[in-house]
């Protein structure tokens, strides 16, 4: 089986064994066991939720480094929106551009440019017969992993074309490559990354065939150099040369929770929601039907959305209200959709069910394992402490089922036995003509 590739890693040195991780994932993909926490590659969806509430710092994420620009002879740079929105006095973000192409990148390709393409395909796409409503964004790769493994029943929800970082690299390529001459292997499309999941995504893309971005740095490993070199620069008279069309505020408004739907002109009837507890919340009530007239619904698993990604460097309240700022300032949109975009923008995605939450391997076992742990569960104390180191008594259960724990690793039913086994041991000695648990001689 191929290993799956992760942006989220373990420092096992750094773990001490306390139990805050597994508390918060929201698929159970973390255990503690010998005094350290353990991530169930299958089940990560790379949410970074761990990553926020590990008080030792041993979750973290990788990504590449700018070294990564040494691999090719034409760079790309990919900033998503959120990136404005780390820095103090951007009126004009072509400071930023410039201070990209001063950190080492040859060019630049707007993620927000990508996002009004995206934007606009999708009002066409509302209004087509193919729409499954409601129409649940593809945006937030969590999100879509978490539907995955825990909600296939909405996969067909999910809107069927790229992202905007996926559109981006695509267009930045075609247009890097006519530019300059050079094959496209020879030309790097880097993003920007606000969070894990993008890196991970970037890396091993869901429903896709082959990766169409070239790496992936965070947003805090370029900051301090891009920060440099944007104080040398001072301020930059007009608009700088870009690959595309910069964007307005519909694309800027992506940055945030709701600003892909406020892009939807069309319709009122839409919900956003951010972080993984929220987002759950909202599937759940979703694939119940709880919610009627629905149309179109974006999620986002960090705070605030892309603002609020663990990759940042700004406090995500602070950068919502800078990228506000910034947003008022454009033209509402300055892309327009044409057949050419159009024909990349649509994609066959192949997002299918994954069973890694299943107890067995058809639907047999499935049942037969689930009588089963059914029955253990009715003997555990079902106080879900996490001392077992697993989140619920449920979650304990099924590790018992599939072998991976036995009960005795539960410290209430060790403390029982322990306690049967004194008793048992005083009332032998009582009987010889010893003294009891209370010392009575």
């Amino acid at each position: 089986m191929e290993t799956l590739f992760h942006s989220v890693i373990l420092d096992k040195d750094r773990c001490v064994g306390c139990i805050n991780c597994i508390k918060r994932c929201p698929t159970g993909a973390i255990r503690v066991r010998d005094g350290k926490a353990n991530i169930i590659s299958e089940r990560c969806i790379d949410c970074a939720e761990c990553i926020r509430i590990c008080p030792h710092k041993a979750k973290q994420s990788r990504y590449d480094s700018l070294d990564i620009l040494k691999k090719f002879d034409y760079t790309v740079a990919l900033p998503p929106p959120s990136l404005y929105a780390q820095f103090n006095n951007i009126t004009d973000k072509s400071i930023l551009i410039e201070g990209l192409k001063a950190v080492g990148f040859d060019d630049v390709y707007e993620v927000a440019t990508a996002a009004e393409y995206i934007s606009a395909a999708t009002r066409v796409f509302m209004n087509s017969t193919g729409a499954e409503f409601p129409v649940i964004s593809n945006a937030c790769p969590a999100v879509v992993r978490l539907i995955a493994l825990r909600y296939p029943g909405l996969i067909p929800n999910l809107l069927p074309m790229l992202t905007p970082v996926e559109l981006a690299g695509k267009l930045a390529k075609k247009l890097a490559v006519e530019k300059t001459g050079l094959p496209p292997e020879r030309i790097g499309c880097i993003f920007i990354s606000p969070c894990p999941a993008k890196v991970t995504a970037n890396h091993s893309p869901i429903g896709l065939e082959h990766r169409v971005v070239d790496g992936s740095v965070a947003v805090k490993e370029i900051y301090p150099a891009l920060l440099r070199e944007m104080s040398a620069i001072g301020s930059v008279s007009g608009e700088v040369s870009a690959l595309a069309v910069p964007p307005g505020r519909v694309g800027i408004g992506w940055g945030e929770s709701g600003g892909e739907s406020a892009a939807l002109f069309s319709t009122e009837k839409y919900l956003a929601a951010d972080g993984i507890e929220n987002v759950i919340g909202v599937l759940e009530d979703i694939e119940s039907k709880r919610y009627r007239g629905l149309e179109f619904v974006e999620l986002n698993a960090c705070p605030g959305g892309c603002v609020g990604g663990v990759l940042q460097v700004e406090n995500p309240y602070i950068a919502k209200a800078k990228l506000n700022r910034l947003a008022k300032r454009l033209p509402e949109n300055r892309v327009r959709l044409d057949a050419e975009v159009t024909a990349v923008v649509n994609v066959e995605r192949t997002v299918s069910y994954d069973p890694a939450m299943e107890l067995g391997g058809n639907a047999q076992e499935n049942y037969e394992r689930y009588i089963q742990l059914q029955e253990i569960l009715a003997g555990l104390p079902g106080i879900d402490c996490g001392s077992c180191g697993a989140p619920t008594c449920e979650a304990f259960a099924e590790d018992i089922v599939k072998g991976k724990a036995i009960r005795e690793n539960c410290v209430v039913i060790m403390r029982e036995k322990m306690e049967q086994m004194l008793d048992a041991f005083y009332n032998h000695s009582v009987e010889k003509g010893g003294c009891d648990k209370n010392d009575n001689c």
